[in-house]
């Protein structure tokens, strides 16, 4: 019982040492105040988050970002075009197709948006997006892009739609068939080719034929970001009819699984967002 006594003892001692005799609670390290909200961050809020809960970040510490990348925020007048551009060549079209709730249940949960262009060590190309886990989608370069020139305008659309065509494959699968095509010119080295190379190969871009998902969603991103007439355009520019054949193949397997899986119709979605593309052109 004495031992008890005695250690209990020294307890109180050391919190009595500890304390300055006052009865008072220090303040808070955390920061509770509430954020200062401009009009940019309620609109964007008004867009995003309370619809989709998605959230757009344009303010940020480096640790948003790949460290060992020379990177920097966005100019805050780049934002809001960046920004509309997505709510109405990708929302609001799968909205329209697939539903009112589509978006919701299945979208990346968070847009960092990059002013800088991220370009690769070691390698001829630049990085336009990255999709993270299926949540998040860094958009690089966002402080070059032209809004009067519709092909500036397509470049961070074709890289949602890419990216987004990655979550969809997360949730499901698409079929293995797929990369049974023609996988003999999948290839790490794909940017020694340029597109035109790659299509008389039987891949719709260069970094389609760098292996099958990206492949698949290569597909759908130049459906997504090109009128019909536009993308069958692209396609009969191919002198290989093996090519173009296997092509229109992999065509059919894309709006296929679009349309099992989703109950969207490709062809449709594509026209939607041909129509919304060309409206943001100032």
């Amino acid at each position: 019982m004495k031992k008890y006594i005695y250690i209990i003892t020294m307890v109180l001692a050391f919190i009595m040492s500890c304390s300055d005799g006052s009865d008072s609670i220090g303040e808070s390290q955390i920061d509770t105040n509430p954020p200062i909200l401009n009009e940019l961050d309620i609109w964007l809020r008004s867009n995003f988050v309370a619809p989709y809960n998605i959230e757009v970040l344009y303010k940020w510490d480096i640790n948003d970002t790949d460290v060992d990348r020379f990177l920097h925020p966005p100019l805050e007048s780049s934002v809001k075009p960046v920004a509309n551009a997505l709510q109405k060549a990708w929302i609001e079209p799968y909205t329209q197709v697939g539903g009112a709730d589509f978006i919701k249940k299945i979208a990346p949960r968070q847009f960092t948006l990059v002013g800088s262009f991220n370009y690769n060590p070691n390698s001829p190309t630049i990085t336009l997006g990255v999709a993270e886990a299926g949540t998040k989608i860094t958009l690089f370069n966002i402080d070059y892009l032209d809004f009067t020139d519709i092909n500036s305008i397509k470049q961070p659309l074709k890289t949602v739609q890419h990216e987004y065509a990655h979550i969809l494959n997360q949730n499901i699968p698409i079929d293995e068939a797929y990369g049974l095509i023609n996988p003999e010119n999948y290839t790490a080295q794909w940017f020694n080719r340029d597109d035109a190379e790659a299509r008389e190969l039987g891949y719709i871009t260069a970094y389609g034929s760098s292996q099958e998902s990206e492949d698949f969603v290569e597909m759908v991103s130049e459906m997504l970001t090109n009128s019909k007439a536009e993308f069958d355009a692209i396609v009969e520019s191919i002198d290989n009819e093996e090519s173009k054949a296997i092509i229109r193949e992999k065509e059919a397997m894309v709006v296929d699984y679009y349309q099992k899986n989703f109950n969207i119709d490709l062809y449709e979605l594509q026209e939607i967002v041909a129509i919304a593309t060309q409206n943001l052109v100032n």
